[in-house]
């Protein structure tokens, strides 16, 4: 989806949109203090004091009709420079904006913004009249802590998005409510995938259908890394305190690990697989012949994650990283980045899924290694990425700890952007756990490492994949690939557990609907279920050994003979359609 800060005219729009809202909740609750009204990626918010008075998403249309008043009035925008001694007069009855002049630096330049009767302190820029605010939709409420911080009063948060024309606010709303048909919760719910429980928050529980779902992914990981060489291995999900001392992770990381202790001493869950495969790594001796080494783990980790933050399977506290360490020399770095993008690139058009690299550098804190080091890493990933024929965003200070990294941003059908596989560059750790390898002059050489993931978490992915699909899966992906329902159970029954039972033999995964209703009804079921293709076996198909089958989302029945609706579902499974 569209991110309004990174377009410079629809976030001036959108700023002024928030002080419309802001004017005419003035107008409509006389005794209204403002916070700040910041424009964001999807939109535009106005944290809001009411006092008493508390907001529902049903007073939104009485505020959106004030704000539609406002705009055909047609005011101009006028922006004001005024002395700090001006604004704390001017606003001398409004304490959020009274502590904003007085956290600004003495040489500020004090701007503020009038339109009509409202006028609210502000940097700008805006539009020129409120008469260009057409197009806006408020689309919900919630609480905001002043500040953010949960010590402060709880404020009142008014979202809103604002477009150039009537069309694109029209298809945007059409997005939105398409994402609400598709959150992966309510359809994890209804397709029976997944739990959460209030005795584990951010821990899911995965039900029988999303155990297969999750397995299929897994199986095809497993089978694509197999064909690029991987070896695969299992870590401990707990280790000793002094492992986390040497990989960096206590010192920069240590706020989210979850820690107990064992015989006297400190030991942690794992919030990253890396450490355990420098110790596999570390196992064993290694010649330069060996290298590069793939070695792969689908390893679950644990990460204390804010409560609220907490998010279906977007946002969990246990996760299961597909991770890999690949050590190699130096002079197979490019070579090696370059066949990992082409790799994930593989992958992801398997599911259809688009994606943007973004090369994120050095954190401005708390990183390890030289910024010699940083830099040649940095270098050496943004020309890998070139040479693979792809373009790569700069994302200044946001790499890991330990090394820069390309992340993949992936598109859904949608159009929204999630960021998944990422491979990252290390020059660091393999120093700091003293991995070697035997040169070809037999001398000890240091390895270089790269960290990757493609799916990500798995659990996210699949989140993504349910919202992706809107739960309709690929046959190959879903839980349930047939329904097959006898017309009559009293005459058909016979013909379709046969059908049932040649299906099963083909390891399909089939479901026999055997109860007394309506065939409608079952059909709907189906649909419901989002089965991808439901056999429906009567009086025709059993006299020809034919099946008759409809495609989820279709209308139309086809009727194909035996042998060559098996070689269409062999295809389509093949395929990965």
């Amino acid at each position: 989806m569209l991110n309004i800060k990174e377009d410079e005219k629809l976030s001036v729009l959108n700023h002024s949109c928030a002080h419309l809202l802001a004017q005419a909740v003035k107008h409509l609750y006389k005794d209204a203090k403002f916070w700040v009204g910041p424009v964001i990626s999807d939109g535009f918010y106005y944290d809001i004091d009411l006092g008493d008075i508390t907001l529902t998403e049903e007073d939104l249309p009485k505020i959106e009709k004030e704000m539609k008043k406002i705009s055909k009035d047609g005011k101009k925008i006028i922006r004001h420079e005024i002395s700090r001694e001006e604004a704390l007069e001017k606003f001398h009855d409004d304490p959020y904006k009274i502590d904003l002049i007085k956290e600004m630096p003495a040489d500020t330049i004090i701007t503020c913004y009038s339109q009509g009767d409202f006028t609210d302190l502000c940097r700008g820029p805006h539009v020129e009249s409120v008469k260009e605010i057409k197009y806006f939709k408020l689309l919900k409420v919630s609480g905001a802590y002043y500040k953010g911080d949960s010590k402060n009063k709880m404020l009142q948060r008014i979202y809103g998005i604002c477009f150039q024309t009537e069309t694109d606010l029209n298809e945007y709303l059409y997005l939105l409510e398409e994402a609400k048909k598709r959150d992966h919760k309510k359809l994890g719910k209804e397709l029976d995938l997944f739990m959460m429980s209030e005795y584990g928050p951010g821990f899911p529980f995965f039900l029988n259908n999303g155990m297969i779902l999750r397995n299929q992914l897994e199986n095809f990981w497993y089978e694509e890394h197999t064909k690029e060489g991987y070896e695969f291995i299992k870590t401990p999900i707990m280790l000793n305190k002094e492992l986390w001392e040497l990989s960096g992770h206590w010192y920069n990381y240590r706020e989210n690990m979850y820690i107990s202790e064992i015989d006297e001493t400190t030991f942690a869950i794992k919030p990253m697989n890396c450490p355990g495969g420098m110790l596999v790594y570390k196992n064993s001796l290694h010649s330069y012949k060996d290298l590069p080494l793939r070695i792969g783990e689908l390893g679950q980790v644990h990460r204390h994650e804010a409560s609220g933050a907490l998010n279906g399977l977007f946002r969990v506290r246990t996760f299961t990283q597909d991770d890999a360490h690949i050590f190699m020399r130096e002079d197979q770095i490019e070579d090696e980045v370059i066949r990992l993008i082409n790799f994930i690139d593989r992958m992801y058009a398997v599911f259809g899924l688009t994606y943007d690299i973004e090369l994120s550098t050095r954190p401005e804190e708390k990183y390890i290694g030289s910024i010699e080091i940083w830099d040649k890493s940095e270098k050496a990933l943004e020309e890998a990425c070139h040479k693979a024929g792809r373009d790569c965003k700069i994302n200044p200070g946001d790499g890991a700890f330990y090394g820069p990294k390309l992340d993949f941003h992936i598109k859904d059908s949608l159009g929204r952007v999630w960021q998944c596989g990422t491979i990252q560059l290390d020059m660091n750790l393999p120093e700091r756990f003293d991995l070697t390898y035997v040169d070809s002059d037999g001398s000890k050489k240091r390895p270089v490492m790269l960290h990757r993931v493609i799916y990500g978490s798995i659990e996210r992915f699949i989140g993504i994949l349910i919202e992706h699909y809107a739960g309709a899966f690929p046959l190959w992906l879903a839980p349930v690939q047939f329904t097959i329902i006898p017309v009559n159970n009293d005459i058909h029954l016979e013909y379709a557990t046969k059908i049932k039972e040649l299906l099963e033999n083909n390891k399909y995964r089939v479901n026999l609907d055997v109860r007394n209703e309506k065939l409608s009804y079952k059909m709907r079921e189906s649909q419901v279920k989002k089965v991808p293709i439901t056999i429906i076996l009567g009086d025709k198909e059993k006299e020809n050994e034919d099946i008759s089958y409809r495609l989820f989302g279709e209308k139309n029945t086809n009727t194909l003979k035996i042998a060559e609706f098996l070689e269409l579902v062999k295809e389509k499974i093949k395929n990965k359609n």
